[in-house]
């Protein structure tokens, strides 16, 4: 028998290091051909490394949440053969920047000289934990994550099920719909000696890893490296929504328009008296960059976390084009297909809680940006016109600044020019005087 390392892939893009957010094996487990091994995480982009032979994992290179350098073992495998290095395939695609947020790409790993690959060998995924019943036995050990889907995520998350307490049926343990089916079988036949006043003990630790450490890297990078400033002002958007009202019913096979559109092209209209707000701070150099480009990030909740998708070159679209590209880029991030380009290089960023937001919020800046705008509830309200109450709808925006570049008089003079843009929209499609 021979033992063989399998060592992270080099995904490109200067990747040195990856950290391990899954793993599908353990020591003493069987695998075969192309099983999954484990899923690394580089930036905010998940990859699945699979085993290139069949064979005996002997031990694991690091625990999940550790952080391993590109070219260092990731596992080792014993197994039978004759010494002679097997053919490496797709490495073509080894080097390719097409992981996404959330949904794992496969990538080829790289291998020390291995005999020739055996046969596929039969074994239960180790994961799988059932019992007569259909349920599981005991949760996952802490540490070994559930594998699902998105879309499986989502809907275990909406009917408030724990994917840890539920036993995969397809490949390497992963969780299916028909899984999720069973446990909802099961819970239509409660046991009769249940109690609706059980006591609860016990507590839950959840590792912080994945795409959920990044986010609390940026954002405790953000909160201790930029003094926010944030500018709180309410809009009358009567005559906007009235607009886009009369819009939608008349667009046709065209995308239907949300509020983003009109903000992207206010805040497009907005940046021509205000290019200092379209910037980054690079501020281990001193220096801020001003960008012609608008690149509008749209913050996203996704299955798997907060994303921030990137409509490139928005000064280039109308309003049905930038509904149309808008409501892309957020499918392809919920969906777990949004490319690394889709996900980076924002210059200014959009953040909504939509119907579920509050009267007003305090968003944190998308480092190393200067400024971003939050967008809260919409809400018919009274407001006084001189001699009556008339009621109007009424949505409040919350912008925060980096207070190192951006004075407060600019903040405020930004924020009343583009509730001026939103209150009255035919000044948003004005061409410029010659």
């Amino acid at each position: 028998m021979t033992i063989s390392s399998i060592k992270v892939p080099d995904v490109g893009e200067g990747v040195a290091e990856v950290e391990i957010v899954v793993w599908h094996v353990k020591p003493g487990d069987l695998v075969r051909e192309d099983d999954l091994l484990a899923d690394v995480m580089t930036d905010k982009a998940t990859v699945e490394i699979p085993s290139l032979f069949a064979g005996t994992v002997v031990d694991l290179g690091g625990a999940v949440g550790e952080t391993l350098a590109v070219g260092g073992v990731l596992c080792r495998i014993e197994h039978a053969g004759t010494g002679v290095e097997p053919e490496v395939r797709n490495a073509a695609h080894a080097g390719e920047s097409v992981e996404t947020a959330s949904e794992p790409s496969r990538v080829e790993p790289k291998q020390e000289p291995t005999p020739d690959i055996l046969k596929p060998v039969k074994a239960e995924p180790p994961t799988a934990q059932k019992t007569s019943a259909g349920m599981p036995s005991a949760p996952r050990p802490e540490g070994d994550a559930p594998l699902a889907s998105p879309a499986v995520r989502d809907r275990a998350r909406r009917a408030g099920i724990d994917l840890r307490t539920v036993p995969g049926s397809g490949p390497a343990g992963r969780i299916t719909d028909a899984d999720l089916d069973a446990v909802f079988a099961a819970r239509s036949t409660p046991p009769s000696s249940a109690s609706p006043r059980q006591r609860k003990e016990g507590t839950e630790r959840i590792p912080v890893i994945g795409l959920r450490r990044k986010i609390a890297d940026r954002m405790a990078l953000a909160n201790a490296r930029i003094p926010h400033i944030t500018v709180i002002e309410e809009v009358d958007v009567s005559a906007l929504e009235d607009l886009r009202a009369t819009m939608n019913d008349e667009r046709g096979e065209r995308p239907k328009l949300t509020l983003l559109p009109f903000l992207a092209a206010a805040l497009k209209r907005a940046f021509i008296d205000h290019p200092e707000m379209n910037a980054h701070f690079l501020d281990d150099e001193g220096i801020i960059e001003r960008h012609n480009a608008i690149h509008l990030g749209i913050a996203t909740m996704t299955p798997n976390g907060l994303v921030v998708p990137v409509l490139r070159n928005a000064e280039t679209y109308g309003l049905f084009g930038a509904a149309g590209e808008i409501a892309r880029l957020a499918d392809a991030a919920r969906q777990g297909k949004a490319t690394r380009e889709e996900l980076s290089g924002s210059t200014f960023t959009i953040t909504s809680l939509g119907p579920l937001g509050a009267l007003a919020t305090t968003p944190i800046i998308n480092h190393p940006e200067v400024a971003i705008l939050g967008v809260n509830r919409m809400a018919v309200r009274p407001m006084w016109d001189g001699t009556q109450f008339v009621p109007r709808r009424m949505m409040n925006i919350s912008a925060s600044f980096d207070h190192r570049v951006i004075d407060g008089w600019n903040a405020a003079t930004f924020i009343q020019r583009l509730r001026a843009l939103l209150q009255t929209p035919a000044l948003i499609f004005m061409e410029d005087e010659a």
